[in-house]
């Protein structure tokens, strides 16, 4: 899942896999929630109105958006529960119907500040985003937030909103049919949305960004050959993870390779000089920071250069101001994890190869009704516990995906066949093991598939941390027939003292005798301890009114935000 924004995707009808009760949230998190929930890039036909209204086209890359109404009665994130026909497909269709959505009967015109300003009522309620102003009064009742979130931006610049939480959509998708036109060049100091104060997350404020490094802590490359192989190398001047941090892809000629360093991304971007092999290897000398990348030539010969630079070459920016990159990946298998969730295996192209940092997440996009849907997903090991591969040459990402008959993506994933391809992004999210360097007790709270990101986690803490004496997970889901790699975690349990599972169940069978009960004070009290001289840390995954109820029951219970992790959408 994943307040780094990187949670697994879960469906609009999502489960409460861990039976939450409440919890606070931010309306900033909850502003735009349905809105771009996995739609990304453009329609074909917005692509012509865009060059009409000559703007400058940009995708942003990075975490994800869930959408999820709180069970009734509990606090949520202000979520309401929509009414019958007003799903996200419902929305969808309703905006395919060709009805006359911005009132203007197909005009574009121009928009100036004073005019936006005035359009600010439930019935009348225009929106700007990035330039562009949309009328979203037809689209309140498909809100999960409810009007009172999407008033917010009601007659101004909602552009600080949106990015905050969900700048990686490119919401021109859903908004197509609402585009009113675009702000007037003398507007582009338009009235912005107020922004409400930081949410309590166990985070950093959404609004802090990572100074731009200074020139002499920029990576570089440089490249040598043989008569019949090229080397790239690139020395990033600091220690790398042994997850691998690098994503390579060369296809026809073209290389692009990206290495991820801490909140910076690197790219190399070149069309190399002369024909090659599609197949890389990729070595990392973890310790001092090296990668080299290694290319058979098509002809054996000597090159004059390297090659041609092309877009974003030898940049070094801030990971979420990158597009995200995909590339078609194959279904090699889907196999049965428990009565909804897959493990579905997708093997990389010949010429990629990708190194996916424990607690990042990819995004899968594909064609569904005609309009481009986005999910993140974490990537796990075929097999649990795996050990420690050491950024190896793996081929094959394997995902553990549960299948909602409703949802907008996940029937359309469940119903590909082996070698049907689908789209996958590089790796995207913040976490990292940085601040687990001197922990001696790490605790992991998963509900239902928010489990995938702490997979990984729980193998880098018992092979790779030498400081970390006790893991324990405590996993919430609804039922037995719940719990993900059940087995697998018992056994774990049962033959490494350094590790613990708790399973909790919110709906459990009468022939249960493990704990029962959704997450509350009484069980985290319980089953978190403080030992004295003891350095604790806690990552949370699961569904968002799970995730926000126990974050502030941890904070109750003393944990500080230095001592909390959210992967959370």
């Amino acid at each position: 899942m994943p307040a780094d924004n990187q949670t697994d995707s879960d469906e609009e009808e999502e489960e409460d896999d861990g039976g939450s009760e409440g919890g606070n949230s931010s309306s900033v998190v909850t502003f735009f929630s349905s809105l771009i929930s996995g739609f990304v890039r453009k329609w074909g036909c917005f692509r012509t109105v865009h060059n009409m209204l000559n703007v400058p086209t940009q995708s942003f890359p990075a975490p994800s958006s869930q959408q999820r109404v709180s069970p009734s009665g509990q606090s949520g994130r202000n979520k309401v529960a929509l009414k019958p026909g007003h799903s996200l497909m419902d929305w969808i269709r309703f905006a395919k119907s060709g009805k006359d959505l911005t009132g203007l009967r197909g005009r574009l015109i121009e928009v100036t500040e004073e005019e936006l300003q005035k359009h600010n009522r439930r019935e009348d309620c225009w929106t700007c985003i990035r330039g562009m102003v949309y009328n979203v009064s037809a689209y309140m009742d498909y809100h999960p937030g409810g009007e009172e979130e999407l008033m917010k931006a009601a007659g101004v610049d909602g552009t600080e909103l949106f990015d905050q939480v969900h700048r990686w959509v490119n919401y021109e998708s859903m908004l197509k049919e609402c585009l009113v036109g675009r702000m007037s060049t003398k507007a582009a100091t338009a009235v912005r949305a107020i922004l409400p104060p930081p949410p309590v997350t166990g985070l950093a404020s959404p609004t802090s960004v990572a100074p731009l490094p200074d020139k002499d802590s920029r990576p570089r490359y440089d490249w040598f050959q043989t008569d019949g192989t090229v080397h790239l190398v690139v020395y990033t001047r600091r220690k790398i993870p042994s997850s691998g941090c690098t994503t390579v892809d060369l296809k026809a000629g073209v290389l692009r390779l990206e290495v991820l360093l801490g909140k910076m991304s690197y790219v190399i971007h070149l069309r190399l000089s002369d024909e090659v092999e599609e197949n890389v290897a990729v070595h990392t000398a973890f310790s001092v920071g090296k990668i080299q990348v290694s290319i058979r030539k098509g002809a054996h010969g000597k090159w004059a250069s390297l090659g041609q630079p092309l877009e974003s070459h030898n940049t070094f920016v801030r990971q979420k101001d990158r597009a995200l990159f995909y590339r078609d990946c194959v279904l090699v298998s889907k196999t049965e994890v428990n009565h909804n969730t897959y493990l579905f295996r997708l093997q990389l192209p010949a010429g990629t190869v990708m190194h996916v940092p424990v607690g990042k997440h990819v995004c899968l996009k594909a064609l569904v009704q005609d309009v481009e849907v986005v999910r993140p997903y974490t990537p796990v090991e075929h097999i649990f516990p795996a050990a420690s591969k050491n950024g190896s040459q793996e081929s094959d990402l394997y995902l553990m995906i549960k299948v909602y008959p409703g949802g907008a993506f996940t029937p359309h994933l469940s119903s590909l066949s082996v070698g049907d391809r689908v789209a996958v992004s590089g790796p995207e999210g913040t976490f990292s093991l940085r601040p687990l360097r001197d922990v001696t007790n790490l605790y992991l709270i998963a509900a239902g598939t928010g489990f995938t990101p702490m997979a990984r986690l729980i193998r880098a803490a018992l092979e790779d941390i030498e400081t970390i004496g006790n893991t324990k997970l405590l996993f919430f889901n609804r039922q037995e027939e719940d719990i993900l790699w059940r087995f697998e975690l018992d056994e774990l349990a049962a033959n490494n003292d350094r590790f613990q599972v708790e399973h909790v169940l919110s709906e459990p069978s009468e022939r249960w005798t493990g704990r029962k009960g959704p997450v509350n004070e009484p069980i985290l009290t319980e089953l978190l301890s403080r030992p004295d001289g003891s350095k604790c840390y806690v990552c949370v995954c699961g569904p968002a009114a799970f995730t926000e109820l126990t974050l502030g029951l941890l904070k109750h219970q003393g944990f500080s935000e230095q001592e909390l992790h959210a992967f959370q959408g």
